[in-house]
């Protein structure tokens, strides 16, 4: 009985043993709420002076990310053409050949009759065939509602448009878009057909990563047969008063619900802006029919160019703090340093001592660490203000003493809270197994004294 007792107490302690040693591992560090993406927050004031006569403003740097100047970015607004951004991803994602040719059917048009709307090239030619590339040049650079029919009749199948405009707004959620509902592929008014100038920005964004996008919406004309079709865009137009020379693209948009939009780009000087404006004064029947979304966004672009610079915070060789090592003969600490050149977007007038970084680290490591392995954070304030965090990583790499692990191992298991409720279960067990023989004995004297007489 007490060889099988005491084996099964060998058990349990065994297994609390192992247990212990699989839920306190030696390498578990201190750490503060560490995760090792780097991030450049996009919201941040950088004291824009520009009173803009739209609405509804966003402009966002597309180097960073980050958010310059916003005004009602999430009010929910009315489109109109800035609509066909959103065609034309949908488009570009089921067509991969822009020369395929697509006919035009007077059938495919009839929703646009007595709606007074753009219309392009493709109303000129009914009956014939034109290129997916043609039909999205009447669409993007004239604003063709006609040529939004044609190819959302074209790529919904089955479906037609009902089907295409299901997938503008499958699409639009995939993007991350919170405020967006599409019902028509030309933007035409509709109280359920709105967005914001966030969504914009993301729709935006998106669409300038697709073949050719770029290159159709910078574009101030074209020709299709013997018509020559100009674009909508006047900071593109060299001609006009609102020429910007640093403009490239995007899209416009105009209804009497909607306002004159804007969706354009900015690049000059290694930086890029993209600017969302909607809703500035429109109304033709009162005679307000100046381009204030267009002063507005050349406004911003310049102001954005003269009063803010992507400064150097740190470099990669640039050492931020020393974190205590352990578990290693050779090194009691470690330099950190940032992951790779961090740079943030700041007003030109900053100063350095405006600035500040504070690290985010654990409070210790263990050997063995890598050159590059990923530590902890820092944060970059800019006048108290948390605007950028960067991942730090180990200088070099820092071997493992076996010996100094071994000894911490068992540190750990004998300190872990298992060990010690093993400890603890087994000296409970043993103490019942005293009592149950101590009792077993008294209430078995005779036994006692058989085996005493044995002995003899």
């Amino acid at each position: 009985m007490k060889k099988r007792t005491f084996s099964i107490i060998s058990i349990i302690l065994t297994v609390f043993v192992a247990f212990s040693c699989l839920c306190f591992p030696v390498s578990a560090t201190k750490s503060s709420n560490i995760n090792n993406q780097s991030q450049v927050f996009s919201e941040m004031d950088f004291g824009c002076n520009v009173k803009t006569k739209s609405d509804t403003v966003l402009l966002v740097n597309l180097d960073t990310g980050v958010t310059v100047y916003s005004k009602e970015a999430d009010t929910k607004r009315y489109p109109a053409s800035l609509t066909k951004i959103m065609t034309y991803v949908v488009v570009a994602e089921n067509i991969k050949d822009f020369s395929k040719k697509i006919k035009i059917t007077s059938e495919s048009l009839k929703p646009l009759e007595g709606t007074g709307s753009s219309i392009s090239a493709v109303s000129d030619n009914v009956g014939k065939s034109l290129t997916v590339e043609q039909l999205l040049q009447c669409l993007m650079i004239s604003s063709g509602n006609d040529a939004a029919l044609v190819l959302a009749d074209y790529v919904g199948g089955k479906d037609g448009v009902k089907g295409f405009v299901k997938m503008m707004n499958d699409k639009a959620k995939e993007l991350g878009c919170e405020n967006t509902h599409f019902v028509n592929p030309h933007g035409l008014h509709d109280p359920d057909h709105y967005t914001t100038a966030r969504d914009m920005y993301k729709i935006a964004s998106y669409a300038l990563m697709l073949p050719d996008f770029s290159n159709i919406t910078n574009t101030t004309s074209y020709e299709i047969g013997d018509n020559y079709y100009a674009t909508t865009n006047h900071l593109l137009d060299s001609f006009s008063e609102y020429y910007y020379m640093y403009a490239r693209g995007i899209k416009t948009g105009t209804t009497d619900e909607a306002g004159r939009c804007l969706v354009t780009q900015a690049v000059a000087d290694g930086y890029s802006y993209l600017a969302v404006l909607m809703h500035a004064p429109y109304n033709e029947a009162e005679g307000i029919n100046e381009y204030y979304n267009m002063e507005d966004a050349a406004e911003l672009f310049r102001w954005a160019f003269r009063n803010i610079t992507l400064k150097e915070i740190v470099t990669r060789e640039t050492p931020v703090c020393e974190e205590k090592i352990n578990l290693s003969w050779d090194k009691n600490s470690i330099q950190l340093s940032p992951e790779e050149d961090f740079n943030v977007l700041l007003p030109n007038n900053v100063k350095d001592k405006d600035i500040s970084i504070k690290t985010d680290v654990p409070d210790y490591i263990d050997a063995p660490v890598k050159e590059g392995d990923y530590v902890g954070k820092a944060s970059v304030y800019y006048k108290d203000e948390k605007v950028a965090t960067f991942n730090l990583v180990a200088d070099e790499t820092v071997e493992r003493s076996t010996l100094l692990y071994i000894i911490d191992l068992l540190k750990n298991v004998f300190t872990s809270a298992y060990f010690i409720a093993a400890a603890i279960i087994v000296v409970i067990l043993f103490a019942i197994y005293l009592f149950v023989i101590v009792k077993h004995n008294k209430d078995n004297p005779k036994r006692r004294t058989v085996k005493h007489y044995r002995k003899m």
